[in-house]
């Protein structure tokens, strides 16, 4: 297990608790209200995101900058793709 990075963020999904598919729902409501460009941190607790939210950033061509997992919680840095 590694630590949470420290990565400045401009929006925060805390998705924890919820269990697939409503978090990877939450993210798809949530980017679309990002600024292009901006960095959104995601918390998670279901394992399944660890599957899900990468295959979410590469099918709509965001950048998922760093994952972590830290006491059964799972988190996610994505960087919003410039239109």
């Amino acid at each position: 297990m590694s630590e949470a990075p420290i990565l400045t963020h401009d929006d925060l999904l805390d998705a924890s608790g919820l269990n697939c598919p409503e978090p990877v729902m939450m993210l798809h409501n949530k980017v679309r209200d990002l600024a292009p460009g901006g960095l959104l941190k995601v918390i998670a607790t279901d394992p399944s995101t660890r599957r899900d939210i990468p295959k979410f950033c590469m099918f709509l061509g965001h950048e998922l900058l760093e994952q972590a997992e830290e006491a059964g919680s799972y988190f996610y840095w994505i960087r919003k793709k410039s239109n």
